[in-house]
């Protein structure tokens, strides 16, 4: 059996869901808060530089774009 919250399971039986749907959902639950987990600590440091890399340039480029608006 994959890995489920009990919590939700527990809480979905004493709402009246049946066993299985109330499995198959604190599985489900479970599956994502794994995946976005791995997700955050994925982030190495070379791409924290590139999207701080990314914003600068954007930054600059709508600064220039605001000076050359207001020179015309």
């Amino acid at each position: 059996m994959p890995f489920m919250s009990s919590e939700l399971y527990d809480a979905l039986l004493e709402a009246g869901a049946s066993e299985e749907q109330s499995r198959k959902a604190a599985e489900a639950v479970a599956g994502y808060k794994a995946r976005f987990s791995r997700l955050k600590t994925d982030m190495s440091p070379i791409e924290w530089s590139l999207g701080m890399g990314f914003s600068v340039v954007v930054s600059l480029l709508l600064v220039a774009l605001n000076w050359l608006w207001a020179v015309r």
